[in-house]
């Protein structure tokens, strides 16, 4: 029943309730005022944004929504994380590191990675962050040197500067970061040879990636002590020497071993052979001699094996791998003959490159089990006959095939082009019929010395790609005749 008495303490109630809702509610502007200071400095410094990755950072409100960053600590700023995309230069940020995020006492972690234009100095601001335990400033445009006291950094757990333009050597402090997990200063300008401190990172250290720069010298033999050691990639340097000794004690959990595009020489050792969790093994592009271990063919486990460019020698050893995504042996002194069973057999494999490796046979009686995923196939230099048609018509992701300086013999427009064919090398071969319209989708076109005739269809190719055919005519060659 309806009572007017109880209307006054009803609406005292609702009106309590609603004052003790709007005193306990959180301000607009959450986050510590440092915080966003910093922040906002750091967007001060960016000079252009296109993709509007801080369109979010406007003063007053709640940093810790901001894109990018993270509160796990109250109100302070704990992670900071701008990410462009690979390729995409629309998800850039072009300017300099504003020296203000010192102000993110309690930040933990700073992930500036494939911002493209970043540019500046190592951001000496580090040094002032004490809960800073993850540093991956990576795919930016910084440059200068790595400071030679980046060893006060004690605390850190992961350092990537890779893909940045640092020049000079690698500090000898880097020795003291014996916290660290991973060591990332790849894709630089970094000149001189590795430190022999970086033998102190034995307690932690799981990913060692030094990859393309400028470093020079013997490959240190100070591997034995890095025990806890997954991936070690040295590729394109200027190392020399031979491959040390004490790396075979790694050899429970290395799963990635890259040392491509250097300078080293001797035989490939024998210890590779126990290597039973590597994945990858990179050794092309090097002075390489002799055979190839027999103990490889413990390498079940294997999925990227790249020995080419080298001087290596028969016979080689049958493998016993379960399946193998991508294999180079191209630009040795084997001579196979035919591509091994072990190879043909493969239940999935992406890349298979088996350049000028004295394989003799007629390319039709070549059935592997699976097709479907190579994206590149490269035979050339080698004497093979027949016809490429039936096995390239079987596959759907074709990227590139190369076959040139081999007695390939059958009509052009019978091969199928598919979307996603790019790259198609069949120069110096015995290929007759018509260039199709197909090839005018393809990035590049090799198909000279060859039998072809009739007139080209409209391409954006050079007259060396047609050069030494036999009746071929049309722009950019000769027009034809009436």
């Amino acid at each position: 029943m309806y009572s007017p008495a109880l209307v006054p303490s009803a609406l005292f109630q609702l009106l309590a309730i609603f004052v003790l809702c709007f005193l306990t509610a959180p301000s607009a502007a959450r986050c510590h005022v440092d915080d966003e200071t910093g922040l906002l400095g750091f967007k001060s410094g960016i000079r252009a944004d296109p993709f509007g990755m801080l369109s979010s950072w406007k003063k007053g409100t709640d940093c810790c929504k901001w894109n990018g960053v993270t509160c796990l600590s109250g109100d302070r700023v704990t992670s900071l994380s701008l990410a462009g995309r690979p390729n995409n230069l629309t998800t850039t940020l072009s300017g300099t590191i504003s020296p203000s995020l010192s102000k993110l006492q309690h930040l933990d972690g700073i992930y500036l990675q494939d911002l493209k234009f970043l540019s500046g100095p190592f951001p000496n601001f580090i040094f002032s962050l004490p809960k800073l335990l993850y540093v991956y400033i990576e795919n930016n445009n910084l440059s200068g040197s790595i400071p030679a006291n980046i060893g006060k950094l004690i605390q850190l757990e992961a350092l990537s500067l890779e893909g940045n333009r640092f020049t000079g050597t690698i500090p000898s402090s880097i020795g003291d970061l014996t916290r660290l997990i991973q060591l990332k200063l790849g894709g630089n300008l970094l000149t001189g040879t590795i430190p022999l401190s970086t033998q102190r990172l034995v307690r932690n250290l799981t990913l060692l990636h030094l990859e393309r720069n400028r470093l020079s010298g013997a490959i240190p033999d100070f591997f034995s002590g890095l025990s806890e050691l997954r991936s070690i990639k040295l590729s394109y340097n200027k190392f020399t020497g031979k491959i040390p000794v004490s790396i075979a004690a790694l050899a429970p959990k290395l799963g990635y071993l890259e040392l491509g595009h250097n300078s080293l020489t001797g035989q490939i050792p024998d210890f590779l052979g126990k290597f039973h969790a590597l994945d990858t093994l990179d050794l092309s592009w090097n002075n390489f001699s002799g055979t190839v271990p027999k103990t490889f063919a413990n390498l079940t486990k294997i999925f990227n094996l790249d020995l080419s460019h080298n001087k290596l020698v028969d016979p080689f050893p049958e493998m016993r791998v379960k399946g193998i995504e991508s294999l180079d042996l191209s630009y040795n002194n084997f001579h196979l003959v035919s591509i091994p069973q072990w190879v043909t057999t493969s239940p999935i494999i992406y890349s298979l490159k088996l350049a000028k490796c004295g394989i003799k046979m007629k390319l039709d009686d070549w059935k592997p089990t699976e097709t479907y995923f190579y994206d590149y196939i490269d035979l050339s230099d080698n004497e093979i006959t027949g016809s490429p048609v039936k096995l390239l018509n079987r596959t759907e992701y074709l990227v590139g095939f190369y076959a040139s300086g081999s007695k390939l013999k059958f009509n052009l427009e019978s091969l199928k082009f598919t979307k996603t064919l790019k790259y198609l090398d069949l120069s110096h071969n015995l290929v007759f019929g018509k260039v199709p319209k197909a090839v005018s989708g393809l990035t590049r076109l090799n198909v000279s010395y060859n039998h072809l005739c009739g007139q080209l269809p409209p391409t954006k190719f050079s007259v060396r790609t047609f050069a030494g055919n036999d009746c071929l005519c049309g722009s950019p060659l000769p027009k034809c005749k009436a």
